[in-house]
């Protein structure tokens, strides 16, 4: 029986994550930030100054917004192995680049330096990171921004307690409920004016008055708004934390519900404050009654180090079924020769009832090193399994090559049970090692993903055949941020082939890769005939392959140079008369240590799911940090008993997906056919010239203020660049990228049930209304009949004069007519007009829409976001004359772009 301690442990180690963040909240203080440099960034002692006086400030900032709440306790800043290093320098523990909260790294293409978070979750769940570039942190941003300090407590709001901007560049205003013209912000409290700049020579500007446009009632598309620069209102932190008097987060009692923000959009009309009251973090963070206060966070600076992995193999005897130790060889020694990067330490050791070091750690040079440690892989499989024999040898073969295992990493691979793993937890969680763990088959121990859990590594579940485990070992790359130097996956196909029949298929390879790349085909009878032709012509056949001496059943072409950009086409033939399963597998790194490649990333929603609950898969497809749009993304999501559930992925704005065209595609998963572990992997494809790479600004972040007025004179911020139009998108090649998100759990499923009566349709979060002459159109994306997929049933759209009647009492509000309004299929456009009838309509007039969704089950949907129609009759042109301002800066920068009218 599990002790009471071991128990307290599983259940802390066991809850819902979506990142391996290591911080915690004790005490009122946050331990374990870290803020990590990228490789690739310049060594600046003046960065990692500007860094704690950064987090310093904003901890003060932080305890004050929070009312006592919460505060910076200490933060660990890693510095890259690219740095000399210095006698304060620290070995770091588990943490690395790529789970770091806060990463400094150059932007691609001079993308900008506007702060920002990767959140793409849900109102109140947590984002990925905070990117901050150098030079963001070493020049002077205050009247911009505001002080750094201020503006990392804006980011780690959006990072740490999932709320969003209360500001928006791309609908910079609205007609509130009371037919005045207001800018998106909160509070409406914040004061400025309303200008167009029509021209500046000789430092002064000539500006003239906002214009409304005759379409929309609002004002024209170059009017901005520039607030002043003395303000007596506190709030909000979420949309301009760069005023001085701004100093708290929007209560229920300041916040804007009628702005057309994120906030209101993605948290039903909620403040940011009611959001982060509702977190975990404030669950238990009770107001410090101290008087003085709290402490200033102290700093640990951490120096990346070489890269040291064993593996941990099982060899026991249920490794003899199903092929399984001819799969972990291959999949072992694809990791060896094609994933893991030169330079690092490898060693090895198997373990059945007891456990064997192959190898002590070997640094990977050549062919020669991978060679010594692949012979060492396991040839028989019998004994039982003891799952903590291997893991404690695996610290031996580490220590006794003088490494330490603190950050160190361990990938562990079984398919069998063993009841007995928690007996090394305390062992595990003192030795700091990073375990990355591969359950292989239906009965690998359920405490599997504890190991990977309470240290940080990446958890995985692969099935019956050969791809499960090359994809899982192909995520385990480096975890220090040189993405150059990491192998990608570019294809990974299981091919079932009848005797004497030929397959042929196609891999593009693009220009942003083409180092180290590998074609590699595995079989389980015979080897297959193996033809491979470049774009150019030149062709690869069987003799062109090297067979593994380990009869291991793989045949391996190592491109020699640079792979020729282009589609790349493969041919097998099976030779033997029974039909077997081949595999094809290729990867490639990076052509250019200066050019990022285009990667693709997945993760589920949470790590544990307790059906009904729904998950949400997501991928990103980058390059650089620049979002990847039009790529076509399919998530391949495997049950324990093999079945394959297929989900195209969107990037629409709607359904699951947080912001349209953004590079992150979402989609709800709901395919739940019975509990245990299920896998994923996602496949991003680019065909026929329909990706393009997106430069424009990402969402959530700082804002960038274009000035002020001081003492009734606008006072302009230095200008930056804004993309035209024509250059907001640049075209790429067609290419191709393979990734494992890894795996999930989940309980309390039946086995196989239709979900029409479990899942109502999605909330429809993008509907928009205009009039056109008397009558009202609409537009929507559909949701489905179970949440994000299918056709639902029918609609409910109601109407109001009165923006809380429908947020507050949408049943009682007035019933629009929609007999002719027959639902589409999920992520289709709606259109929809009808003749307003009950409503006297004049100038001026607004009208309030909204609607439910109701499925065949007779289930319905929240109600979707509020779309505002306002009737507006443009007055006869009249002369204004133009405003003459002297400013001390003539540049300008335009703050806002095209409105449609509609509130989220």
């Amino acid at each position: 029986m599990l002790g009471l301690n071991v128990i307290l442990f599983l259940a802390l180690h066991l809850l819902h994550r979506v990142k391996s963040s290591m911080v915690n909240l004790n005490n009122n203080g946050y331990d374990g930030i870290v803020i990590a440099i990228n490789p690739s960034v310049p060594e600046d002692e003046k960065l990692i100054q500007n860094i704690k006086e950064m987090v310093t400030e904003a901890s003060a900032y932080l305890f004050h917004a929070t009312e006592r709440r919460v505060y910076f306790r200490n933060v660990h800043i890693l510095i890259p192995m690219t740095w000399k290093s210095k006698s304060d320098y620290l070995m770091p523990k588990q943490e690395s680049y790529d789970q770091a909260d806060v990463i400094v790294a150059n932007p691609y293409l001079k993308y900008g330096d506007d702060p920002y978070t990767l959140q793409y979750g849900q109102c109140g769940e947590k984002g990925r990171y905070i990117h901050f570039t150098p030079n963001f942190l070493l020049t002077n941003n205050l009247p911009i921004y505001g002080s750094r300090g201020r503006v990392f407590v804006h980011e780690w709001a959006h990072l740490r307690w999932g709320i969003f901007d209360e500001y928006n560049v791309d609908r910079p205003f609205y007609i509130s409920s009371k037919n005045t013209i207001e800018a998106t912000r909160c509070s409406t409290n914040i004061t400025g004016i309303n200008v167009v700049f029509k021209k500046c020579q000789g430092g002064s500007c000539i500006t003239k008055p906002c214009r409304r446009d005759s379409q929309t009632g609002l004002y024209e598309v170059k009017c901005t708004f520039i607030p002043e620069k003395s303000q007596t209102t506190k709030e909000s932190i979420m949309f301009m934390q760069s005023l001085d008097s701004v100093s708290e987060f929007c209560t229920a009692e300041t916040h804007n519900t009628e702005a057309p923000n994120l906030q209101n959009k993605m948290c039903n009309h909620r403040s940011t404050w009611d959001v982060i009251m509702k977190s975990d973090d404030f669950q238990n963070a009770h107001p410090m009654t101290e008087v003085n206060p709290p402490p200033h966070p102290t700093f640990s600076l951490l120096k990346s180090k070489q890269r040291v992995v064993c593996l941990v193999l099982d060899k026991s005897g249920s490794m003899d079924s199903e092929d399984r130790l001819f799969r972990m060889n291959q999949a072992a020694e694809l990791y060896l020769i094609q994933i893991i990067e030169k330079g690092s330490l490898v060693g090895m050791v198997t373990f059945d009832s007891s456990a064997i070091i192959q190898n002590y750690l070997t640094k990977i040079t050549d062919e020669n090193t991978y060679q010594i440690i692949t012979a060492n892989l396991p040839q028989v499989a019998n004994g039982g399994t003891s799952i903590c024999s291997g893991l404690k040898l695996g610290f031996q073969a580490i220590i006794q090559s003088n490494q330490s295992t603190s950050g160190s990493e361990i990938i562990l691979l079984t398919d069998g049970e063993d009841d007995k793993i928690s007996s090394c937890f305390a062992e595990v969680k003192q030795s700091e090692v990073i375990i990355h763990t591969i359950a292989l088959g239906p009965s690998a121990a359920k405490e599997l993903e504890t190991l990977s859990n309470m240290t940080g590594g990446h958890r995985f579940f692969a099935n019956k055949d050969i791809n499960g485990l090359t994809d899982a070992f192909s995520r385990i790359s480096s975890r220090s941020g040189s993405i150059t130097q990491q192998a990608i996956q570019l294809e990974s196909k299981a091919l079932s082939i009848t005797g004497r029949k030929w397959v042929n298929g196609t891999v593009p390879v693009d220009s942003t890769i083409g180092n180290d790349t590998f074609f590699v085909v595995t079989w389980t009878i015979q080897k297959p005939e193996i033809l491979l032709k470049d774009p150019k012509g030149k062709k690869y056949k069987t003799s062109d392959f090297k067979e593994d001496k380990l009869n291991i059943r793989s045949a391996r072409l190592r491109i020699p140079g640079i792979a020729e950009t282009g589609t790349w086409t493969y041919s097998l033939l099976n030779n033997h008369v029974n039909s077997q399963m081949l595999t094809v597998t290729m990867t490639s790194r990076a052509r250019s240590p200066t050019t990022p490649p285009v990667i693709a990333t997945a993760h589920m929603s949470q790590d544990t799911a307790h059906y009904p609950s729904p998950m949400i898969v997501y991928a990103q497809v980058s390059q650089g940090f620049l979002p990847v749009l039009g790529v076509n993304v399919t998530a391949v999501i495997e049950t324990e008993d093999g079945h394959q559930g297929i989900l195209e992925l969107w990037d629409n704005g709607a359904g699951a997906d947080t912001i349209k065209n953004d590079g992150i595609y979402s989609r709800y998963f709901k395919d739940y056919r019975g509990n245990g572990r299920y896998s994923l992997k996602v496949l991003a494809q680019a065909r026929k010239n329909t990706s393009r790479l997106s430069l424009r600004q990402r969402q959530n972040k700082a804002l960038y203020v274009p000035g002020y007025t001081e003492n009734g004179k606008i006072i302009l911020n230095p200008s930056r660049s804004e993309l035209k139009d024509d250059m907001v998108e640049a075209e790429l090649e067609d290419f191709s990228r393979l990734t494992s998100g890894g795996s999930f759990t989940v309980s309390g499923a039946p086995p196989v049930t239709d979900h029409t009566h479990v899942f109502p349709p999605s909330k429809i979060t993008d509907l928009e209304a205009k009039f056109q002459d008397d009558h009202i159109q609409l537009s929507w994306t559909a949701p489905g009949n179970v949440l994000d997929e299918g056709k639902a049933k029918s609609y409910i759209i109601r109407i109001s004069k009165y923006l809380l009647d429908l947020q507050e009492n949408f049943d009682n509000a007035t019933l629009v007519n929609i007999s002719s309004l027959i639902p589409k299929e999920a992520g289709s456009i709606e259109n929809f007009e009808f003749k307003q009838e009950l409503f006297k309509i004049e100038n001026g007039t607004q009208l309030y829409i909204a609607i439910q969704t109701i499925n065949e089950a007779n289930l319905t949907s929240e109600i979707s976001n509020i779309a505002q129609a306002n009737k507006f009759i443009p007055p006869q042109e009249s002369s204004v004359p133009a405003l003459s301002t002297k400013i001390s800066a003539i540049s300008f920068a335009i703050w806002g772009f095209a409105v449609i009218l509609s509130i989220f």
